[in-house]
Protein backbone atom coordinates (compact mmCIF):
# COMPACT_ATOMS: atom_id res chain seq x y z
CA UNK A 1 0.00 0.00 0.00
CA UNK A 2 3.18 2.92 0.79
CA UNK A 3 4.59 1.52 -1.50
CA UNK A 4 2.37 1.50 -4.20
CA UNK A 5 1.45 5.40 -2.76
CA UNK A 6 4.94 6.20 -2.85
CA UNK A 7 4.98 5.73 -6.71
CA UNK A 8 2.09 7.45 -7.45
CA UNK A 9 3.23 10.21 -5.83
CA UNK A 10 6.82 10.20 -8.16
CA UNK A 11 4.21 10.00 -11.20
CA UNK A 12 2.36 13.11 -9.85
CA UNK A 13 5.57 14.77 -9.13
CA UNK A 14 6.67 13.80 -12.55
CA UNK A 15 3.32 14.75 -14.13
CA UNK A 16 1.81 17.53 -12.88
CA UNK A 17 4.53 20.36 -14.30
CA UNK A 18 3.57 19.25 -17.74
CA UNK A 19 -0.12 20.12 -16.48
CA UNK A 20 0.57 23.59 -15.34
CA UNK A 21 2.37 24.37 -18.81
CA UNK A 22 -0.41 22.98 -21.14
CA UNK A 23 -2.37 25.54 -19.20
CA UNK A 24 0.17 28.40 -19.54
CA UNK A 25 0.14 27.57 -22.94
CA UNK A 26 -3.40 27.86 -23.63
CA UNK A 27 -3.03 31.23 -21.28
CA UNK A 28 -1.48 32.90 -24.17
CA UNK A 29 -4.55 33.14 -26.33
CA UNK A 30 -6.94 33.09 -23.34
CA UNK A 31 -7.59 35.83 -21.01
CA UNK A 32 -9.15 34.76 -17.84
CA UNK A 33 -11.04 31.57 -18.30
CA UNK A 34 -8.82 29.35 -16.03
CA UNK A 35 -11.67 27.43 -15.06
CA UNK A 36 -12.77 26.45 -18.16
CA UNK A 37 -9.62 25.63 -19.22
CA UNK A 38 -9.22 23.46 -16.33
CA UNK A 39 -12.04 21.58 -16.98
CA UNK A 40 -11.64 21.03 -20.48
CA UNK A 41 -8.16 19.37 -19.84
CA UNK A 42 -9.82 17.61 -17.00
CA UNK A 43 -12.46 16.03 -19.39
CA UNK A 44 -9.52 14.70 -21.53
CA UNK A 45 -7.94 13.29 -18.58
CA UNK A 46 -11.46 11.96 -17.65
CA UNK A 47 -12.40 10.84 -21.04
CA UNK A 48 -15.71 12.53 -20.25
CA UNK A 49 -17.48 15.45 -21.95
CA UNK A 50 -18.50 18.47 -21.35
CA UNK A 51 -21.59 20.82 -21.03
CA UNK A 52 -21.25 24.43 -20.76
CA UNK A 53 -23.55 26.99 -20.43
CA UNK A 54 -22.64 30.64 -20.80
CA UNK A 55 -23.72 34.01 -22.87
CA UNK A 56 -22.10 33.85 -26.42
CA UNK A 57 -18.57 35.70 -26.79
CA UNK A 58 -16.91 34.03 -23.91
CA UNK A 59 -14.17 32.05 -25.81
CA UNK A 60 -15.44 28.95 -25.51
CA UNK A 61 -14.59 28.22 -29.22
CA UNK A 62 -10.95 29.95 -29.06
CA UNK A 63 -10.38 28.14 -25.35
CA UNK A 64 -11.20 24.85 -27.37
CA UNK A 65 -8.88 25.40 -30.69
CA UNK A 66 -6.09 26.77 -28.31
CA UNK A 67 -6.18 23.04 -26.19
CA UNK A 68 -6.19 21.39 -29.63
CA UNK A 69 -3.17 23.02 -30.61
CA UNK A 70 -1.39 22.63 -27.67
CA UNK A 71 -1.87 19.03 -27.14
CA UNK A 72 -1.72 18.52 -30.89
CA UNK A 73 -5.05 17.32 -31.49
CA UNK A 74 -7.45 17.47 -34.00
CA UNK A 75 -10.49 20.20 -33.80
CA UNK A 76 -13.83 20.76 -35.16
CA UNK A 77 -16.65 23.23 -34.40
CA UNK A 78 -20.60 22.01 -35.61
CA UNK A 79 -22.88 24.37 -35.10
CA UNK A 80 -26.36 22.86 -34.57
CA UNK A 81 -29.24 23.83 -36.16
CA UNK A 82 -32.79 23.20 -36.73
CA UNK A 83 -32.23 21.58 -40.16
CA UNK A 84 -29.28 19.57 -39.12
CA UNK A 85 -29.48 15.67 -39.86
CA UNK A 86 -27.50 12.82 -37.99
CA UNK A 87 -25.38 12.19 -41.36
CA UNK A 88 -24.05 15.99 -41.29
CA UNK A 89 -22.20 15.22 -38.31
CA UNK A 90 -21.39 11.49 -38.28
CA UNK A 91 -21.19 11.15 -41.81
CA UNK A 92 -22.62 8.74 -44.54
CA UNK A 93 -21.74 6.88 -47.83
CA UNK A 94 -21.48 8.47 -50.95
CA UNK A 95 -22.82 6.90 -54.45
CA UNK A 96 -19.71 7.28 -57.58
CA UNK A 97 -20.96 6.87 -61.18
CA UNK A 98 -18.00 6.56 -62.15
CA UNK A 99 -16.61 3.62 -59.93
CA UNK A 100 -20.16 2.18 -59.31
CA UNK A 101 -19.17 1.85 -55.79
CA UNK A 102 -20.23 3.81 -52.55
CA UNK A 103 -17.60 5.04 -50.10
CA UNK A 104 -17.75 6.62 -46.91
CA UNK A 105 -17.44 10.41 -46.12
CA UNK A 106 -16.89 10.41 -42.68
CA UNK A 107 -18.73 13.09 -40.49
CA UNK A 108 -16.84 15.82 -38.54
CA UNK A 109 -17.75 14.14 -35.62
CA UNK A 110 -14.17 12.28 -36.24
CA UNK A 111 -11.99 14.78 -34.49
CA UNK A 112 -10.42 14.94 -30.89
CA UNK A 113 -12.05 17.64 -29.66
CA UNK A 114 -15.57 18.34 -30.99
CA UNK A 115 -17.56 22.18 -30.04
CA UNK A 116 -20.91 21.56 -30.65
CA UNK A 117 -22.17 25.21 -30.40
CA UNK A 118 -25.77 25.62 -29.48
CA UNK A 119 -26.45 21.51 -29.24
CA UNK A 120 -30.00 22.47 -27.69
CA UNK A 121 -30.98 24.09 -31.29
CA UNK A 122 -31.02 20.68 -33.03
CA UNK A 123 -33.71 18.25 -32.92
CA UNK A 124 -33.99 15.24 -31.04
CA UNK A 125 -32.95 12.63 -33.62
CA UNK A 126 -29.56 14.36 -34.05
CA UNK A 127 -28.47 14.89 -30.20
CA UNK A 128 -29.82 11.17 -30.02
CA UNK A 129 -26.94 10.58 -32.95
CA UNK A 130 -24.39 12.78 -31.20
CA UNK A 131 -24.85 11.26 -27.59
CA UNK A 132 -24.84 7.67 -28.84
CA UNK A 133 -21.16 8.34 -30.54
CA UNK A 134 -20.20 9.95 -27.09
CA UNK A 135 -20.98 7.16 -25.03
CA UNK A 136 -20.03 4.29 -27.34
CA UNK A 137 -17.24 6.16 -28.86
CA UNK A 138 -17.75 4.51 -32.40
CA UNK A 139 -19.90 5.44 -35.17
CA UNK A 140 -22.10 3.23 -37.38
CA UNK A 141 -21.91 3.87 -41.61
CA UNK A 142 -23.63 2.03 -44.25
CA UNK A 143 -23.08 -1.04 -41.77
CA UNK A 144 -19.60 -0.16 -40.74
CA UNK A 145 -18.41 0.14 -37.61
CA UNK A 146 -15.85 3.24 -37.00
CA UNK A 147 -14.47 3.70 -33.99
CA UNK A 148 -13.90 7.29 -32.45
CA UNK A 149 -9.61 8.57 -32.11
CA UNK A 150 -7.86 9.45 -28.89
CA UNK A 151 -8.70 11.55 -27.52
CA UNK A 152 -12.15 11.97 -28.33
CA UNK A 153 -13.55 14.48 -26.24
CA UNK A 154 -16.96 16.78 -27.00
CA UNK A 155 -17.71 20.26 -25.59
CA UNK A 156 -21.68 20.65 -25.88
CA UNK A 157 -22.84 24.74 -25.26
CA UNK A 158 -25.97 26.16 -24.52
CA UNK A 159 -27.06 29.94 -24.31
CA UNK A 160 -29.15 30.20 -21.32
CA UNK A 161 -30.69 33.31 -22.41
CA UNK A 162 -32.45 32.78 -25.96
CA UNK A 163 -34.74 29.73 -25.69
CA UNK A 164 -37.04 30.70 -29.13
CA UNK A 165 -36.17 27.56 -31.37
CA UNK A 166 -34.48 25.38 -29.51
CA UNK A 167 -34.95 21.31 -28.07
CA UNK A 168 -33.56 20.94 -24.55
CA UNK A 169 -31.62 18.51 -23.94
CA UNK A 170 -34.16 15.03 -22.14
CA UNK A 171 -32.43 14.83 -18.87
CA UNK A 172 -31.68 10.86 -19.20
CA UNK A 173 -29.05 12.75 -22.26
CA UNK A 174 -27.69 15.53 -20.31
CA UNK A 175 -27.22 12.47 -17.38
CA UNK A 176 -24.14 11.39 -19.67
CA UNK A 177 -21.98 14.20 -19.78
CA UNK A 178 -19.21 14.29 -17.25
CA UNK A 179 -19.62 18.27 -15.79
CA UNK A 180 -21.78 21.26 -16.62
CA UNK A 181 -19.65 24.27 -16.34
CA UNK A 182 -21.78 27.56 -15.70
CA UNK A 183 -19.26 30.34 -17.41
CA UNK A 184 -19.35 33.52 -16.35
CA UNK A 185 -18.17 37.12 -17.74
CA UNK A 186 -14.28 37.92 -17.31
CA UNK A 187 -13.28 40.95 -14.57
CA UNK A 188 -12.91 44.80 -15.62
CA UNK A 189 -9.27 44.01 -15.71
CA UNK A 190 -9.64 40.69 -17.70
CA UNK A 191 -12.13 42.17 -20.54
CA UNK A 192 -9.40 45.56 -20.79
CA UNK A 193 -6.55 43.08 -21.71
CA UNK A 194 -9.14 41.08 -23.98
CA UNK A 195 -9.73 44.31 -26.15
CA UNK A 196 -6.25 44.76 -25.99
CA UNK A 197 -5.33 41.38 -27.79
CA UNK A 198 -8.49 41.16 -29.84
CA UNK A 199 -6.63 42.08 -33.50
CA UNK A 200 -3.41 40.41 -32.41
CA UNK A 201 -3.09 36.71 -33.94
CA UNK A 202 -1.67 34.74 -31.07
CA UNK A 203 -1.91 31.65 -32.16
CA UNK A 204 0.85 31.67 -33.26
CA UNK A 205 2.82 31.81 -30.29
CA UNK A 206 1.37 28.94 -28.91
CA UNK A 207 4.12 25.74 -28.69
CA UNK A 208 2.63 21.98 -29.74
CA UNK A 209 3.74 20.39 -26.94
CA UNK A 210 2.52 16.80 -25.90
CA UNK A 211 1.37 14.08 -28.03
CA UNK A 212 -1.84 12.08 -26.82
CA UNK A 213 0.38 8.98 -25.46
CA UNK A 214 1.58 11.60 -22.58
CA UNK A 215 -2.25 12.22 -22.16
CA UNK A 216 -2.56 8.36 -22.31
CA UNK A 217 -0.43 8.16 -19.06
CA UNK A 218 -1.79 10.95 -17.06
CA UNK A 219 -5.34 9.49 -17.71
CA UNK A 220 -4.15 6.28 -16.49
CA UNK A 221 -2.94 7.91 -13.30
CA UNK A 222 -5.77 9.81 -12.50
CA UNK A 223 -7.17 5.87 -12.10
CA UNK A 224 -3.92 5.62 -9.49
CA UNK A 225 -4.71 8.47 -7.42
CA UNK A 226 -5.39 6.89 -3.93
CA UNK A 227 -9.13 7.53 -2.54
CA UNK A 228 -9.83 6.71 0.79
CA UNK A 229 -12.68 4.22 1.77
CA UNK A 230 -14.23 7.05 4.11
CA UNK A 231 -14.36 9.29 1.03
CA UNK A 232 -15.77 7.27 -0.84
CA UNK A 233 -18.59 6.42 1.83
CA UNK A 234 -18.74 10.60 1.59
CA UNK A 235 -19.56 10.57 -2.03
CA UNK A 236 -21.96 8.23 -1.78
CA UNK A 237 -23.87 10.05 1.21
CA UNK A 238 -23.64 12.71 -0.71
CA UNK A 239 -25.28 11.80 -3.96
CA UNK A 240 -28.04 10.14 -2.00
CA UNK A 241 -28.79 13.10 -0.13
CA UNK A 242 -29.95 14.96 -3.59
CA UNK A 243 -31.84 11.53 -3.98
CA UNK A 244 -33.88 12.23 -0.80
CA UNK A 245 -32.61 14.87 1.51
CA UNK A 246 -34.99 14.48 4.50
CA UNK A 247 -33.03 12.96 6.75
CA UNK A 248 -30.34 16.28 6.64
CA UNK A 249 -32.87 18.86 5.44
CA UNK A 250 -36.30 17.93 5.28
CA UNK A 251 -37.42 21.31 3.99
CA UNK A 252 -35.32 20.65 0.71
CA UNK A 253 -37.48 17.37 0.26
CA UNK A 254 -40.51 19.41 -1.95
CA UNK A 255 -37.26 20.83 -3.99
CA UNK A 256 -36.05 18.14 -5.96
CA UNK A 257 -38.05 16.06 -8.59
CA UNK A 258 -34.72 13.91 -8.77
CA UNK A 259 -31.69 13.30 -7.58
CA UNK A 260 -28.22 12.19 -9.31
CA UNK A 261 -27.66 9.03 -10.40
CA UNK A 262 -25.38 6.54 -9.46
CA UNK A 263 -22.94 7.49 -12.93
CA UNK A 264 -23.04 11.11 -10.57
CA UNK A 265 -21.18 8.80 -7.91
CA UNK A 266 -18.85 7.24 -10.57
CA UNK A 267 -18.32 10.48 -11.93
CA UNK A 268 -17.95 12.70 -9.07
CA UNK A 269 -14.91 9.61 -7.54
CA UNK A 270 -12.83 10.32 -11.30
CA UNK A 271 -13.33 13.95 -11.35
CA UNK A 272 -12.07 14.47 -7.41
CA UNK A 273 -9.14 12.02 -8.52
CA UNK A 274 -8.23 14.60 -11.16
CA UNK A 275 -8.78 17.48 -8.98
CA UNK A 276 -6.36 15.83 -6.93
CA UNK A 277 -3.65 15.58 -9.85
CA UNK A 278 -4.30 18.96 -10.73
CA UNK A 279 -3.30 19.90 -6.62
CA UNK A 280 -0.03 18.09 -7.28
CA UNK A 281 -1.38 15.55 -5.12
CA UNK A 282 -1.43 11.24 -5.03
CA UNK A 283 -4.38 11.39 -2.39
CA UNK A 284 -8.11 12.81 -2.37
CA UNK A 285 -9.48 14.90 0.16
CA UNK A 286 -12.62 16.01 1.35
CA UNK A 287 -12.05 19.23 -0.04
CA UNK A 288 -11.41 17.94 -3.42
CA UNK A 289 -14.97 16.26 -3.31
CA UNK A 290 -16.22 19.46 -2.43
CA UNK A 291 -15.29 21.63 -5.25
CA UNK A 292 -15.69 19.65 -8.07
CA UNK A 293 -19.04 18.44 -6.50
CA UNK A 294 -21.30 21.39 -8.44
CA UNK A 295 -19.92 20.43 -11.57
CA UNK A 296 -20.53 17.22 -11.51
CA UNK A 297 -23.82 17.27 -9.81
CA UNK A 298 -25.79 20.10 -10.85
CA UNK A 299 -26.93 18.87 -14.15
CA UNK A 300 -27.85 15.58 -12.47
CA UNK A 301 -30.47 17.14 -10.19
CA UNK A 302 -33.83 17.95 -11.44
CA UNK A 303 -35.75 20.38 -9.17
CA UNK A 304 -39.36 20.62 -8.99
CA UNK A 305 -41.65 23.46 -10.10
CA UNK A 306 -41.75 24.54 -6.64
CA UNK A 307 -38.23 25.53 -6.67
CA UNK A 308 -38.75 27.01 -9.95
CA UNK A 309 -41.36 29.32 -8.70
CA UNK A 310 -39.10 30.40 -6.05
CA UNK A 311 -36.27 31.31 -8.21
CA UNK A 312 -34.41 28.90 -6.24
CA UNK A 313 -30.98 27.50 -8.17
CA UNK A 314 -29.74 24.29 -8.07
CA UNK A 315 -25.90 25.36 -7.06
CA UNK A 316 -27.41 26.79 -3.79
CA UNK A 317 -29.44 23.53 -3.05
CA UNK A 318 -26.33 21.37 -3.81
CA UNK A 319 -24.11 24.11 -1.42
CA UNK A 320 -27.05 23.12 1.33
CA UNK A 321 -26.53 19.61 0.94
CA UNK A 322 -22.68 20.00 1.24
CA UNK A 323 -22.95 21.87 4.27
CA UNK A 324 -24.91 19.16 5.79
CA UNK A 325 -23.41 16.05 4.56
CA UNK A 326 -20.95 14.58 7.29
CA UNK A 327 -17.38 15.46 6.52
CA UNK A 328 -14.99 12.51 7.18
Amino acid sequence: MESALNETREKVQRYHPMLANILEEASKIIVGQRYMLERLLMGILLEGHILVEGVPGLAKTTAVKAMAKVLKVGFQRIQFTPDLLPADIMGTEIYSPKTQEFSVKKGPIFSNIVLADEINRAPAKVQSALLEAMQERQVTIGGETYKMGFPFVVLATQNPIEQEGTYPLPEAQVDRFTLKLNITYPSHEEEMEIMDRAFANHFEQIEAKYDPQILREMQQLVHEIYIDPKIKDYIVRLVKATRDPSEILPELKPYIQFGASPRGSINLNLASRCYAFFQGRAFVTPQDVKVMALDVLRHRVLLTYMAEAEELKIDDILKRIMDHVEVP
